[in-house]
């Protein structure tokens, strides 16, 4: 440790992260998991506000709004919910 504070943006990317493969449905923790791999450092703040906001999704429903079951809830429907979605294959 160097004894300097950390940017809180870059705390809240390794939280994030860890959230991303701790989730508990194993299928949304590889949706989100990759995702934050490949993007996590890319992310904006106003990006990262979103996917927190996904984070706090019960799985059952992220997993029926990435597979198209039910429709995602204009809240949620952002240009980054669709980049996940897309990268899931769903």
């Amino acid at each position: 440790m160097t004894g300097t504070a950390d940017n809180p943006l870059d705390t809240r990317r390794r939280k994030a992260h860890f959230r991303s493969w701790h989730r508990g449905m194993r299928e949304v923790d590889l949706i989100l998991g990759r995702f934050a791999d490949r993007r996590m450092q890319t992310l904006t703040d106003a990006e990262l506000e979103q996917y927190e906001a996904l984070l706090e999704v019960p799985d059952t429903d992220f997993l029926k709004w990435v597979t198209g079951e039910k429709p995602v809830p204009a809240s949620y429907d952002t240009a980054l919910f669709r980049e996940i979605s897309a990268g899931s294959g769903g």
